[in-house]
């Protein structure tokens, strides 16, 4: 029994494939089952997972065991630091009264963390011209300033529009130090109530008129009679009589 490959170098994250061949002619017409195994720091060994001989594949939230006789493959997945230690298989043949058991060697996985890369898989990065960097570097900081007066502007044209102005000590304490706005007096007029104060004197009455009275009489004349000449000389003695 063989494993492949000896030693393997991984970042976390990654997973880790293990190869283990055994030999058919010791099988051959025999029951087995093919187990993995763990040590750490020269620990007892510890069995991670375990697949049969009619089993083609076995999958673990850690492990994928594949069955491809007479070779047997091993996933490792997620790689974590604490995955790191020596691997093996062990190839377990049932007989009828004993069984035997066939170790591989070991292999070693190594994780390292995954900041941790060979300086041959990071890209290489052109130099350039530092000058270039420079005007680049200066460029976009009159953008970023272009941008943040544009904003400021906006800012206050909009707080304008609605009646209100920002306030010197929030704009100073946000963007630097502004000047401060000349002072434009605006004339006010002020509306009162004014009060008089009324002469309290006692009420004079007001005079009194007698009232005018007008009195009517009624004249009530003698019905006339028709002058005839016996009345006319009648009136006429009485007339005459009494001058005397």
């Amino acid at each position: 029994v063989t494993i492949f490959p000896a030693v393997l170098t991984l970042p976390e994250g990654d997973k880790a494939t293990f190869l283990c061949n055994i030999s058919m002619e010791n099988v051959s017409g025999s029951e087995y089952s093919l187990n993995w195994y763990k040590e750490t720091n020269n620990s007892q060994a510890q069995k991670i997972a375990e697949i049969s001989r009619y089993k083609p594949m076995m999958e673990t939230e850690k492990y994928q065991l594949i069955n491809q006789t007479p070779v047997f493959e091993i996933e490792i997945l997620n790689l974590h630091q604490n995955d790191s230690g020596r691997y093996y298989c062990g190839l377990i043949i049932f007989y009828e009264e004993t069984n035997k058991v066939m170790e591989s060697n070991r292999s070693q996985l190594i994780v390292t963390a995954a900041s941790q890369m060979n300086a041959t898989d990071e890209p290489e990065m052109e130099e350039g011209n530092p000058s270039e960097h420079v005007q680049a570097m200066f460029l976009g900081i009159l953008l970023l300033a272009g941008v943040v007066v544009l904003l400021i502007f906006g800012y206050l044209t909009l707080t304008h529009r609605r009646g209100g102005m920002t306030p010197l000590e929030a704009t100073q304490t946000q963007f630097g130090t502004w000047e401060k706005p000349p002072v434009v007096s605006i004339p006010t007029v002020d509306y009162g109530v004014l009060e008089f104060q009324r002469d309290h004197h006692t009420p004079v009455p007001p005079k009194t008129r007698p009232v005018e009275q007008t009195e009517y009489a009624t004249i009530i004349f003698p019905e006339e009679k028709p002058v005839t000449p016996e009345r006319s000389k009648k009136h006429l003695d009485e007339r005459t009589g009494q001058l005397p």
